[in-house]
């Protein structure tokens, strides 16, 4: 007994010692066409009783589709349609959390998140604060939570933000863009059915895969980079250029990209992201710019960190005939500037990542300023 606890303690000093990160992952996963109709039969363990309801968080542009008809609802489960207009909030979430504690007498049973990566964060993030105190805008950071969330099933309409397998749920708070970043964040389940992706728009498609094809090219190149997250890095790479650049048929081009979605979330689970997405939070935060096009309209002007990557990624872009937007910056003032700047800094681990530990003698306000400029 004495040696097996002498084994214990030398093996639980090693890794406080070496630092590494016994990350979760996604413990239940269904992949196929036509595989959401299994949703039911996957709840039904789950179900608690029948005060206990699931609470369905689904994205409004499926109103009136008959994927609302599919949708498994028995006893008091609820269906909250939201706009994914918008980048999701802090505020929004404190607002559902409410509603749903008013409106029942206990937890409920789950919650199910269909749609892009709002919907899925939107999900993750109710799920936590339903057994956590206080608003959502107190556990913005790196592992805040203290209680585990409630059931939570993410069910992606929509392929690229990699939502359906991260750790974080990325919200817009009062002060700072910043995601919720826990173990708890995980998905108990994900439903992965490429038939739910079809029929996205052209540039929603291209913007939200650019996202994925970006986290492959900052994972890649991050100073964090390891065997694990290259591993998975560098197949969602190879998927996105089959996507992007290759003559697949359209099933076959939302299967990949959906697969290419999730390589891509987990190759930032033991790395992260670089200098489009701490630049790209800057953009949402001051100008409520989409998480996806925000990375293409910082990513464009990157060729110093990433001359690969942008060069492809505009070689992409012409492919399929996409123009980003321009004049983004061109009326804001200095304090605006300020703020897109404060905000982007403050994403530490990013520019670690991305230039290394003594990443703020490389970079600074002016250069950021310069770049913002140019959207």
């Amino acid at each position: 007994m004495e040696i097996k606890k002498d084994i214990q303690s030398q093996q639980i000093s090693k890794i406080q010692a070496v630092g590494y990160r016994n990350f979760p992952m996604v413990p239940k996963v269904v992949y196929g066409k036509g595989s959401f109709d299994q949703l039911g039969e996957i709840l039904m363990p789950r179900r608690k009783n029948a005060d206990a309801a699931c609470i369905f968080l689904v994205d409004d542009v499926f109103e009136g589709t008959q994927l609302m008809a599919r949708l498994p609802l028995i006893f008091n489960d609820q269906v909250i349609l939201i706009s994914a207009d918008e980048e999701p909030k802090t505020d929004q979430v404190d607002a559902l959390v409410a509603k749903i504690k008013k409106e029942y007498s206990e937890l409920p049973s789950g919650i199910i998140g269909i749609g892009g990566g709002t919907l899925l964060d939107l999900a993750k993030a109710v799920a936590i604060m339903l057994q956590n105190e206080g608003s959502a805008s107190k556990y913005q950071g790196w592992d805040l939570v203290r209680k585990p969330s409630i059931y939570h099933v993410g069910i992606p309409t929509i392929s690229g933000t990699g939502a359906e397998v991260s750790r974080t749920t990325v919200l817009l708070g009062p002060d700072k863009k910043l995601g919720i970043n826990s173990d708890y964040t995980v998905f108990d389940q994900v439903l992965l059915d490429p038939d739910l992706t079809e029929g996205v728009d052209k540039e929603q498609w291209f913007y939200t895969g650019m996202d994925c094809f970006i986290h492959c090219i900052e994972s890649l190149n991050g100073t964090y980079l390891n065997a694990f997250s290259q591993s998975y890095g560098e197949k969602a790479l190879e998927l996105c250029k089959e996507v992007y650049l290759g003559s697949l048929c359209d099933s076959e081009a939302r299967e990949k990209l959906m697969m290419a979605s999730w390589h891509g979330g987990m190759s930032i689970a033991y790395s992260q992201v670089g200098v489009a997405h701490a630049m790209s939070y800057g953009l949402s935060y001051l100008l409520g710019v989409k998480h996806g096009i925000g990375n293409c309209l910082v990513f464009q002007h990157l060729e110093e960190f990433y001359p690969e990557g942008v060069a492809m990624f505009h070689q992409m872009r012409k492919k399929h005939g996409i123009q980003l937007p321009t004049g983004i910056c061109a009326q804001l003032s200095d304090d605006e500037y300020d703020v897109m700047i404060k905000v982007s800094l403050g994403m530490e681990p990013l520019w670690e990542n991305a230039l290394g530990k003594d990443w703020r003698t490389k970079i600074g306000p002016d250069q950021l300023k310069a770049i913002y400029s140019k959207i």
